[in-house]
């Protein structure tokens, strides 16, 4: 079992708002032929959720957020979720289109649901599911990152390994020369963020790829650009990118 992120970064162009990047989408989704295991495929909002997030000023707390702008984002994320689904069915794989409200009751993942979205999997379908805006209960929401639903599935699916799909090749130890760091154990460094991700950007990704990698799965970050490497990572071939080593404590 293999977990693979879209991040929004990748699939869209964040700088300029609804507007997808369906040549790398289409580049991703025809590598995924290569992998002769069951995966399950989480997708960021990038210039869809995010961009009417910002907008409506609607954040991962629970809280009374403008429903106009729940609506919104809702309608948005199963915009890109439907060009992501179109992608993988063009390319001859079989996607299973799967609204987190299919798993979450507010802010809490269902045990049951979850571990069914393995068996969905490992049927041959491809369960497609994404960061959205959920409801909490007590006319509260709140936005549900691509980045948490990856936690809570690793939590409770244990699969082989995680991979982020990225715009950049990975972490780097210095922006300004690009040094990669190839492997994480320990301390992480910090980075700048994109003002327009409500969700926590670059910083959450790491963080949950630490939380993950503490339950022991290797985690890795590549560049979704060159889709080649999300494959040599599934078949333990030489990539380029950066991975966290799953260590558990004790």
């Amino acid at each position: 079992m293999i977990l693979i992120k879209l991040g929004g970064s990748i699939i869209t162009n964040k700088e300029k708002p609804l507007s997808p990047r369906k040549k790398t989408i289409d580049g991703i989704t025809k590598s995924l032929r290569k992998i002769k295991e069951p995966i399950i495929i989480i997708h960021g909002g990038g210039s869809y959720g995010h961009y009417w997030s910002v907008k409506y000023d609607m954040h991962t707390k629970e809280r009374k957020y403008d429903i106009r702008g729940v609506s919104i984002i809702k309608n948005s994320m199963i915009e890109l979720n439907k060009i992501i689904l179109d992608s993988l069915l063009k390319n001859k794989l079989n996607p299973y289109a799967l609204p987190p409200t299919d798993f979450m009751s507010g802010n809490k993942p269902i045990l049951n649901k979850i571990k069914e979205i393995e068996k969905i999997a490992k049927s041959g379908l491809i369960p497609v599911t994404y960061g959205d805006a959920l409801w909490f209960g007590k006319n509260k929401t709140y936005i549900l990152s691509g980045d948490k639903i990856m936690t809570h599935f690793a939590k409770i699916l244990k699969p082989r390994l995680c991979i982020f799909a990225l715009n950049e090749d990975g972490l780097y130890s210095d922006l300004k020369s690009k040094k990669l760091i190839s492997e994480l154990k320990g301390n992480v460094p910090l980075m700048s963020e994109n003002k327009m991700d409500v969700t926590g950007g670059m910083t959450r990704k790491v963080e949950e790829a630490v939380k993950i990698s503490k339950m022991g799965i290797n985690v890795f970050f590549v560049n979704g650009k060159k889709p080649e490497r999300i494959v040599a990572v599934v078949k333990n071939r030489e990539f380029k990118g950066t991975m966290f080593r799953g260590k558990r404590n004790g």
